[in-house]
């Protein structure tokens, strides 16, 4: 970002859906229709709430989000960039159109850019979460750290069962084969893991990440 603006001082620069309806939702805007003409995209929004300002829009192929980990605290997640720019402000607004898919994520999410697909089959946007477990925030097994939007899904006795533990680079959804299908099916595996997990931590961990690895390599387990 800084290289373009030295070079061009901002101008005509070509900016895409997501980007320009992810500004929107930033300054606290809400869209209620989108039509495209030509080449342009036109939108009429209502303004129903203040600007996001204590989040931070990231740019460039590093990037971090802000995600709930233990005790319910916030922390910042270091990945590979997968989605435009202002993406995070998106997900309500993804989630109301589009509902989730199998597997508990976005149905049709236009956000992911085409190297973002090629990344994510190959879990090389999570390399950076190494960072993250090497400063405590996060441990090898556990069950992923969620956006609050996400988190505000799930049930109220397992988000409570979440934040007594840190979030895992390796969720325990990989554990089981078929790998659950539904979000409901989702909450179901998390809820058993993490029952198991408080009753016997290393053990637990340890049985499931060897058996997260097997479904990996062997079944071919995937995340879209």
């Amino acid at each position: 970002r800084k290289a373009w603006f030295l070079v061009t001082g901002g101008k005509r620069r070509a900016l895409s859906r997501t980007e320009m309806l992810g500004r929107l939702y930033s300054c606290g805007f809400e869209v209620l229709e989108e039509r495209t003409a030509g080449n342009l995209l036109y939108w009429r929004a209502r303004k129903v709430r203040d600007p996001y300002f204590d989040n931070d829009p990231t740019y460039g192929m590093f990037i971090h989000l802000r995600r709930i980990g233990r005790h319910g605290k916030s922390f910042n997640v270091y990945k590979l960039r997968t989605m435009h720019a202002y993406s995070e402000y998106l997900q309500g607004y993804v989630y109301d159109r589009h509902q989730l898919a199998e597997g508990g994520k976005f149905r049709d999410d236009f956000r992911v850019t085409t190297l973002g697909r090629i990344l994510r089959k190959f879990w090389l946007d999570e390399l950076p979460m190494v960072l993250n477990m090497l400063k405590g925030d996060m441990k090898i097994v556990g069950v992923r750290p969620l956006s609050t939007h996400y988190f505000n899904l799930y049930s109220a006795e397992l988000r409570e069962k979440r934040i007594r533990t840190r979030p895992g680079l390796i969720p325990p959804y990989y554990a089981q084969y078929p790998t659950p299908r539904t979000l409901e099916e989702v909450q179901q595996n998390e809820m058993e893991y993490l029952t198991r997990w408080e009753k016997h931590p290393f053990r637990t961990d340890v049985a499931t990440f060897f058996r997260a690895l097997y479904n990996i390599l062997w079944k071919r387990a995937r995340s879209k």
